[in-house]
């Protein structure tokens, strides 16, 4: 189901609950949306859509990722850079790092690591911080 897109920073700047198998309905209703925005976003979390659960989605070099409580455990190559996003207005400076590893579970709940460079990397960076609250 395409969900509406969640606007209230307050309900944003608050820190997910970690994902368990029940959200699963959660991601698909998560991908719906970020498929249904593709041509003015690149990736979403899960609170974009009202839900207070540790998920993300994103393009990942043409085809769509889900992440269920995703962290990042490795960063390296700092820059600044600037992004948007659909749940706020205007851009916002970031720091962000080229190259990152992240762990985290798959749609049958499986641990997974996988180190990510550039433009999917910044995406991912991005749904992160929303999945602990931080408003750019």
């Amino acid at each position: 189901m395409i969900r509406e897109i969640c606007r209230d920073e307050a309900f944003l700047a608050r820190k997910a609950q970690p994902a368990t198998p029940d959200d699963r309905a959660v991601a698909d209703d998560l991908l719906e949306t970020l498929r249904h925005h593709k041509e003015g976003c690149v990736g979403m979390a899960a609170n974009m859509i009202g839900v207070d659960k540790r998920i993300i989605a994103f393009d990942n070099e043409g085809s769509y990722m889900v992440m269920f409580n995703p962290e990042i455990i490795k960063r390296a190559g700092a820059y600044e850079t600037e992004e948007g996003c659909l749940s706020l207005t205007g851009t916002r400076r970031a720091r962000r790092w080229q190259t990152i590893k992240v762990r985290w579970q798959n749609e049958n709940f499986q641990e997974r690591c996988k180190t990510f460079t550039g433009w999917t990397a910044q995406i991912i960076q991005h749904e992160i911080d929303h999945c602990e609250g931080i408003i750019i």
